[in-house]
């Protein structure tokens, strides 16, 4: 290995702007969120493999001398992540038991793990290691967690392997790569995503990768270069919900009411254009209240629209209600049919308003966190970069 031990981290993803309009070729609007997933990566002397993932309470080692009969005869070079091995995601389902529908989180975090594991090193011998990660963000609540991990592993078993080379110079900062490093650190993390989901658009793996804002239109993904870093309530109303069917269900209203659904699916859109161009202005002049102002005004139309379309709920409702009260504004993110919700803190909004609404929504049931939006994409750490609490949590059992 030529990289012995790492720590890497990468941001979750909130959609600001654009939800299910995008779908029918219209621009949404993704941003990094500031809570992140956290992989550290140690060379060990084991003769096994080993993932610990404490926040689904999974721990799984193998012996190399069983892994090393999975490994195809010839195997992936770094720079081809373009495609999955169909042959080698087989065996591997066979070995972590999927084969028959067997979908839940543990059993694709592990067959993600692997397959970039033995597509990185199966040419030669296979390293003894051991993975640990942990993430600040729920899983399920469409926030990205799976993406951010995929682009922890992508990252760290890239770096490890020498494909590409570790950037971290001071501990005490954190480090990125260049480009060129990154847009393959994002190739591989989308075959993670691929092996989790299926068939993803790739935005999640795009925004922890680069972090920031991204445009996503028409299949094309655009980081954005500068935003500014926006101060947000995130909410997860815990409400369960189906993106298959409620995608679902606006293609059937757009279908049966074309001449009503398909102008708002246009606003939609101009609000995410607006939005773009309101946030590009916040990195080149001074920021003004009516920046805010029209950030707000665009919050709430936009959540109109999306109840319009059918993807709001009463869990929704609840929210946008208890943080108007105090004098703040929301809308969903994501699919909506609950998930999770987005609220605008004002660079002036007090410490006590925000205490307030956290506490309030905090009684209706709801998870509640205070964080950013727009910070940096997949980096490498060194421990003083890192809260202690952080890696207390990556000491692996």
């Amino acid at each position: 290995m030529h990289v012995r031990h790492c720590i890497i981290s990468a941001p979750g993803k909130a959609i600001l702007h654009g939800e299910h309009a995008v779908v029918h070729g219209k621009v949404a609007l993704a941003v990094s969120l500031n809570l992140r997933t956290y992989l550290e990566l140690k060379a060990t002397s084991t003769g096994k493999v080993s993932i610990d993932l404490p926040n689904i309470d999974t721990f799984i080692s193998w012996d190399l001398s069983d892994l090393q009969l999975l490994v195809s005869q010839s195997s992936a070079k770094p720079d081809e992540a373009q495609r999955l091995d169909p042959e080698l995601l087989r065996r591997l389902q066979e070995f972590v038991g999927v084969t028959n529908g067997n979908l839940d989180t543990r059993s694709m975090a592990t067959l993600a793990f692997l397959y970039i594991y033995l597509s990185l090193f199966g040419s030669g011998e296979l390293p003894s290691l051991s993975v640990c990660v942990w993430s600040e963000l729920p899983t399920g609540a469409g926030l990205g967690s799976s993406a951010a991990y995929s682009v922890c592993l992508a990252a760290a078993l890239l770096t490890a392997s020498g494909a590409i080379p570790a950037p971290l110079r001071d501990p005490s900062t954190p480090a990125r790569w260049c480009q060129e490093d990154m847009e393959l650190i994002n190739s591989w993390a989308f075959q993670g995503e691929r092996i989790i989901h299926g068939n993803p658009s790739g935005v999640d793996n795009a925004v922890g990768t680069w972090g920031g804002m991204l445009r996503f239109l028409s299949g094309k993904i655009i980081p954005l270069s500068r935003v500014p870093l926006l101060r947000i309530l995130l909410t997860n109303t815990k409400v369960p919900r189906s993106t298959k069917l409620l995608v679902a269900g606006v293609k059937d209203k757009l279908n049966k009411f074309p001449s009503i659904i398909n102008p708002v699916l246009d606003s939609v859109d101009a609000i995410s254009c607006t939005c773009e161009k309101t946030l590009a202005e916040m990195t080149s002049e001074p920021i003004t209240g009516e920046h805010y102002n029209v950030l707000e005004e665009l919050i709430d139309i936009n959540q109109s629209q999306l109840t319009v379309l059918g993807v709001g709920h009463p869990s929704l409702d609840t929210l946008c209600r208890v943080t108007l009260t105090h004098g703040l504004h929301s809308k969903l993110t994501g699919a909506g049919g609950g998930g999770c919700g987005i609220t605008l803190l004002r660079p002036e909004t007090d410490a006590a308003v925000v205490q307030d609404t956290v506490r309030g929504l905090r009684a209706c049931g709801y998870d509640c966190w205070e964080t950013s939006i727009g910070g940096p994409g997949v980096q490498q750490h060194g421990a003083p970069s890192i809260r202690e609490d952080i890696l207390e949590r990556l000491v692996p059992r």
